[in-house]
């Protein structure tokens, strides 16, 4: 059986999926958090059994990987019945840089690479590289594999990722568009291009990956053309506390005007701006839609703005792709908020894309969701990074044999 473990690290967390690759299926899941603090806490679930938590002291991120290959070979509660039935781990990691095009067996070398992209992700790829050390210190038999966020869109021609600045800064310091979120939009892509039937290399798609971070993407041939997210995950669209594309002057006047640090701004553009920071109620755009339906006008704002930034992109992005074959929507916002999704198609009548507002009240389904007569297909299609990640770590270790 080639079980695969999945490991997305944080700062203070750890979260994992162990999955049956012969069959694709999920044997198991948990979260590990409060990691290094007096108590952590430990989260773990299995398919349709109940979920179990237990909280103790948890001292570093090999600590909570131990924890999670005790629950896994449990023989209470377990899946599997020792660690030498998982053949290999693939971690998520956010930034790769320039540096790899897809995923890759980690090395010495790789983590030396990773390192060198910190200054490019100092808040992600820390964590990302402790949990690859801590990984290789329990495991340490066992390959491991990387697949980066950024590796999807590093087919975006330079004109796509190029930014007007002096060019020294990109050659230099590597200022350039990198784009997130590129597993989740290639495994949607993928996952579209089944349901239309079609070769991925024969589709034109638009994925908007709308979580409380949010990014849309252009796909041509099945390949990142553009994406909305840039050097960091702060640019593109209205999210539920980053600002988006905003005038880069605003940061110079607000520095200024309120007489705070550059890394003062940084955090209010990222932790208490957009949906968050117009409305005043939240970044979840559950409570936004609940204070809306209530008569909240500031809510009404919010969800407004947060939906046409979404319609401006898609309808950038038509217009970059020549021809769309389907919009899709995923993510938690995405899969879920009939109200955005229906916000956010308004006017798409002009690309050829007509929603089809029964089909709309779909939650967290695959679905075609626009009129049987639209030219473009409007579709829901449920992530799963997790997934995307253990079929990549699938592949590169069978090129191992």
């Amino acid at each position: 059986m080639q079980n695969i473990l999945v490991i997305n690290c944080g700062s203070s967390s750890l979260k994992y999926q162990l999955l049956d690759m012969d069959h694709e299926k999920l044997l198991a899941k948990g979260l590990v958090e409060r990691i290094g603090l007096e108590v952590g806490k430990h989260t773990y679930q299995r398919p349709d059994q109940d979920t179990l938590r237990e909280e103790l002291p948890v001292a570093d991120h090999a600590r909570a990987i131990e924890l999670l290959l005790a629950a896994v070979t449990s023989p209470a509660h377990g899946v599997i019945g020792s660690i030498d039935e998982i053949v290999a781990v693939g971690h998520r990691v956010v930034h790769a840089g320039e540096k790899y095009g897809g995923s890759v067996l980690i090395t010495d070398d790789v983590v030396a690479a990773l390192q060198e992209c910190i200054p490019l992700a100092p808040l992600h790829n820390p964590p990302n590289i402790v949990g690859i050390k801590a990984a290789r210190q329990v495991l340490s038999q066992v390959p491991m594999v990387g697949v980066f966020d950024t590796a999807f869109h590093q087919t975006m021609p330079d004109w796509a990722y190029i930014y007007p600045l002096p060019y020294a800064f990109y050659r230099d310091l590597k200022i350039r568009r990198y784009g997130f979120h590129g597993t989740s939009h290639r495994y949607v892509a993928l996952r579209t291009a089944q349901l239309l039937e079609r070769r991925p290399d024969e589709c034109n798609l638009i994925t908007c990956h709308l979580g409380n971070g949010a990014s849309v993407c252009a796909i041509k041939n099945g390949r990142s053309v553009d994406t909305g997210m840039g050097f960091t995950p702060l640019e593109g669209l209205v999210m539920g506390t980053r600002c988006g594309d905003i005038d880069p002057a605003i940061v110079g006047y607000l520095s200024k005007r309120l007489d705070v640090s550059l890394d003062e701004i940084d955090r209010i553009l990222n932790k208490e701006s957009g949906i968050y920071g117009i409305t005043g109620i939240s970044s979840d755009l559950r409570d936004v839609e609940r204070e809306y339906a209530a008569g909240n006008e500031r809510a009404r704002l919010g969800l407004e703005v947060y939906c046409y930034h979404i319609r401006k992109y898609i309808g950038a992005y038509a217009v970059a792709l020549g021809r769309v074959d389907a919009i899709v929507f995923t993510a938690g916002v995405g899969e879920n908020a009939s109200l955005i999704r229906e916000w956010a198609c308004r006017g798409l009548e002009i690309i050829g894309a007509e929603l089809d507002l029964f089909e709309n009240g779909v939650r967290h389904d695959e679905a075609v969701i626009s009129k049987e007569r639209s030219r473009v297909k409007i579709m829901v299609v449920p992530t799963n990074e997790e997934l995307m990640i253990a079929r990549d770590t699938r592949d590169v270790i069978a090129g191992l044999a």
